[in-house]
């Protein structure tokens, strides 16, 4: 598609018409960290997908299900799973939260941070509260893996875009101290190289809403090697049995082969058609090669603000695909924004800025001025 580094000009040229729906906007998108725009070819995927149900009926099993498998692989790929039946299809990252902690016995101990994105955090302050686990709660800095059964971590942090150092380091200590371990990698999966096996990471929850532009409901699990085979989850399903479609009742019950056994009920069939035309786009580019364009936007906006007086975060090979300006009144500066035309978030007291392949360098000219007049008034 695009040999040697990625560049403006040949991402127009090669990438931008497969965005000519997305691209129709005349506002100025900075979210890319929050819902990704999704290319034209995912409306074909999922077209594809209605169509078999139109033509075939019950034969649209044959497509929905192929499109299912062909989304764990290329996840598997992207995130350095062993296997592909090792990615389990989910609705949410909260759904595979909720799936780990209900396959651990008894009252698991959980030790987590006050960094973790609100869904994550309210599941498991939720169980707290009705008994079915014991959480901990520490700064992100001051997380311990002493004296827990599970603990739940993001590798980059969804407020500030802080990348969480030392994870393989973090993943050991927490084996020795006899404890399991979930990634949220929803903000370093396709922005920086990742490799869930070398990590050894027992679990991860992620999705394609952000940098693989595939929209809600396209959401997965990460079970690994080992534990998919052996550790049973409540949350199941009449997919997650062996021959499903032979209708048998053994006793005992009969789980399908790896992480097949963690599948579930009926599952939604257009998620993982709608996420594969972005996992193959960010496959073809490649992590490397984005994020390499990724630090080069971000600095390039990073030098713009300055320019307007303005001092940002995140510029540094240290955070993710975002930067964060402080500020009171985040919230109504970004609503402001969007008054101008310039579509960006907010997190709390940090304004959200994510530049990506789809942005021109004029648009992020135009992004700086704008919020360097709204600061100056």
């Amino acid at each position: 598609m695009i040999d040697g580094a990625l560049t403006e000009e040949a991402l127009r040229r090669a990438v931008w018409p497969q965005f000519a729906r997305a691209r129709r906007q005349d506002y100025v998108y900075l979210a890319n960290h929050s819902l990704g725009r999704p290319p034209d070819r995912m409306a074909e995927d999922v077209s594809a997908a209605l169509e078999a149900w139109y033509r075939d009926m019950g034969g649209a099993w044959d497509l929905w299900l192929a499109q299912r498998e062909r989304f764990r692989a290329l996840t598997a790929r992207l995130v350095g799973a062993p296997r592909a039946d090792c990615i389990v299809p989910k609705t949410s990252a909260g759904q595979g939260l909720r799936a780990v902690l209900n396959a651990l016995p008894g009252r698991p101990r959980v030790a987590t941070t006050d960094a973790e994105f609100d869904s994550l955090d309210f599941i498991l302050r939720v169980y707290r509260e009705n008994g079915r686990i014991e959480l901990r709660i520490t700064p992100w800095r001051a997380l311990s893996v002493a004296n827990a059964d599970l603990v739940v971590v993001s590798s980059v942090l969804f407020r500030s875009g802080e990348i969480v150092s030392s994870l393989g380091k973090l993943v050991r200590a927490a084996h020795a101290a006899g404890a399991l371990v979930l990634l949220d990698v929803y903000h370093h999966a396709g922005v920086l190289p990742l490799d869930l096996g070398a990590l050894e990471a027992d679990f991860a929850v992620g999705g394609s809403y952000k940098y693989t532009r595939g929209g809600p409901g396209a959401c997965w699990l990460y079970v690994r090697p080992g534990l998919a085979e052996t550790l049973r989850t409540l949350d199941t399903g009449w997919f997650a049995k062996r021959d499903m479609f032979r209708y048998e009742r053994p006793e005992p019950p009969q789980f399908g082969p790896g992480g097949d056994a963690w599948l579930e009920s009926t599952p939604p069939v257009l998620a993982p058609a709608q996420a594969l035309a972005g996992l193959d786009l960010t496959l073809d580019l490649g992590v490397d090669r984005l994020r390499a364009y990724s630090l080069r936007q971000k600095a390039r906006l990073a030098q713009l603000l300055e320019a307007q007086g303005l001092q940002c975060e995140g510029a540094g090979e240290d955070h993710g695909a975002f930067l964060t300006l402080a500020s009171a009144d985040a919230p109504g500066l970004a609503e402001r924004l969007a008054a101008c035309g310039i579509r960006v978030d907010a997190r709390g007291e940090r304004l959200r800025l994510c530049p990506d392949i789809l942005n021109a360098d004029a648009e992020l000219e135009r992004a700086a001025r704008e919020l360097g007049a709204l600061f100056r008034r």
